[in-house]
């Protein structure tokens, strides 16, 4: 089994009652609304599905993505093709 690695949404869960009793009332509303959806992604409050191999019959739940713009588990990908893109342009010096 793996080890769970830290994640933001982990911190997020953690600390969400501090952190609203203390800057909620300055939040607008897009940004509660990306807190909720990152607390949230990949996890059984989105919904899922059950993914099985068809050889060996191996099933695994997968959940579904917030896709918000702010996510770092759904930005992930998108973040690395813009590094790999910005890379590409830099000059081949020390």
């Amino acid at each position: 089994m793996k080890e769970h690695r830290l994640e933001v949404a982990d911190v997020f869960r953690e600390h969400e009652n501090d952190f609203f009793e203390r800057w909620g009332a300055v939040l607008a509303p897009h940004q509660k609304k990306s807190f909720e959806a990152i607390c949230n992604c990949r996890t059984a409050a989105l919904g899922g599905h059950v993914d099985q191999c068809d050889q060996c019959g191996h099933t695994a739940i997968s959940y579904n993505s917030c896709r918000d713009r702010n996510c770092p588990k759904c930005q992930a990908m998108a973040r690395a093709k813009w590094l790999t893109q910005r890379e590409a342009e830099l000059l081949p010096v020390d």
